[in-house]
């Protein structure tokens, strides 16, 4: 069936007269799209009548094209004449009208319409009848709340939304997004993601291939990445994203045709350290009561005190040393007890014929501890040193270490030494919360060693 029927055939129309088949290819252009379409001719008859306005309406094609307006059939007689008058009203004004109507659908039930009506003039000039287009309220509505929705999404929204296409480059970056790269919206378009990630972007970009061949995961995911700095700063920047993904395709299409992803974050970094501390915090804290435990249990003060230092390097440091001071000006510093310089083992205390002193050369991490009778850290990193073995050699510390926190042993009042403790490459930089946790460490093996050293007759 046609979308529209012709009233009358005659050859009045002259040579410029379409050609065969032109209302075909009219009616079959009507029938494919998606707007309900119909038209008036001046004396308000039905000409057009499409296949999505039948889907609507349930009306036909026949039942349709050539009924004077809406009267009797598609509108309740109390409404056809404002419905009609207000939709015919456009043939002689400019541009186009918008109206709202409740139109009645073939099986009885009123619906509520949106339509966009403009004149059409014929050759000379003339009004020669009104095109409409008509979709239901609700639908335009749906699509009205879903732009304001996308709208309010890249301008207002307090997540960030990257929509990346399939070859993994953002598309659209809303405003949170941009700010949280640390880069311009339109700076970011089509750039590849390794630009602006320096650490994680395997898994941001495996997590968002997934997406694309399997669909959306069933929960956020928690993404760690580093970033570069904003155009100017120095460093890097680490955060923490928790991620939500959803796979787009194309509505138009009767097949799903991928058109990317849409990645939606929030920052929760901090929340991430806090807790990270807070988790920390508690084990390192069940480490020292388990040392407490175990050393209550020594006969010998000293193996008390290797207790406490091989509990608290679970989780904290890779090696241990313990220097003690020999003599007061200036003090020099002896071998106590290490842990093996090669292989993960016990601290064990060093042999009498290694109470030599330990050659540290001026300006020693360690001597600096004790002048300043508190912790120092110190990185190879941070010195310019070609290697860090080298840097770890000059200090006469085992030689893969590369970052370093000398606290002061302390008891009633006297300093009995230092306590060092080595990180490899592994591992991050000391930071404050570990030279705090150190000097907890300290103040129980100081406690130890002065109780050994008084029972040696040495205090």
């Amino acid at each position: 069936m046609s979308a529209s029927r012709i009233s009358r055939t005659t050859d009045e129309l002259g040579p410029d007269e379409p050609g065969p088949g032109s209302d075909e290819l009219l009616a079959a252009l009507l029938d494919g799209m998606d707007a309900a379409l119909c038209a008036f001719d001046a004396d308000g008859v039905i000409t057009h009548w499409n296949r999505e306005a039948e889907r609507i309406l349930g009306w036909t094609v026949g039942e349709a094209v050539g009924r004077s307006g809406f009267a009797g059939w598609a509108a309740r007689a109390e409404d056809a004449d404002e419905v009609q008058g207000r939709l015919m009203s456009v043939m002689h004004a400019p541009g186009r009208q918008v109206h709202e109507f409740a139109l009645v659908r073939k099986d009885g039930g009123r619906l509520l319409v949106r339509t966009q009506s403009a004149g059409v003039r014929s050759t000379e000039g003339k009004p020669a009848g009104v095109y409409c287009a008509f979709s239901e309220v609700h639908a335009q509505i749906d699509l009205e709340r879903a732009i304001a929705l996308s709208e309010a999404l890249f301008e207002d929204a307090s997540w960030g939304v990257v929509l990346v296409d399939v070859d993994l480059r953002p598309t659209v970056v809303n405003s949170h997004a941009a700010r949280a790269l640390g880069a311009g919206r339109t700076t970011l378009l089509g750039r590849p993601l390794g630009e602006i990630v320096v650490r994680g972007v395997e898994e941001l970009e495996g997590a968002l291939q997934h997406v694309l061949a399997e669909g959306a995961p069933p929960a956020p995911a928690e993404l760690w990445v580093t970033l570069r700095t904003p155009e100017g700063g120095k460093g890097e920047r680490r955060r923490c994203w928790r991620s939500g993904f959803l796979r787009l395709a194309s509505p138009l299409t009767e097949e799903p045709v991928p058109l990317g992803v849409g990645w939606l974050f929030q920052d929760i970094t901090e929340a991430k350290l806090a807790e990270q501390e807070a988790s920390q915090l508690r084990f390192r804290g069940n480490q020292l009561h388990r040392a407490g435990r175990t050393a209550a249990e020594c006969e010998d003060p000293m193996e008390a005190a290797m207790s406490y230092v091989d509990f608290a390097l679970a989780g904290f440091a890779d090696h241990a040393l313990i220097d003690l001071t020999v003599g007061d000006h200036p003090a020099r510093l002896v071998r106590a007890a290490a842990t093996p310089a090669g292989s993960p083992g016990p601290c064990l205390a060093a042999a009498d014929a290694a109470e030599l002193p330990v050659r540290y050369a001026q300006g020693h991490p360690a001597l600096q501890c004790l002048d300043r009778r508190g912790s120092v850290r110190a990185s190879a990193s941070a010195t310019g040193t070609p290697t860090s073995q080298e840097w770890a050699a000059h200090r006469q510390w085992p030689q893969d270490s590369v970052h370093a926190l000398c606290t002061v042993l302390r008891s009633r009042g006297r300093t009995l030494g230092v306590a060092t403790f080595l990180r490899g490459p592994s591992r991050s930089a000391f930071e404050r919360p570990d030279a705090v946790y150190a000097e907890n460490i300290a103040v129980r093996v100081a406690s130890a060693i002065d109780l050994a050293l008084a029972l040696r007759g040495g205090g």
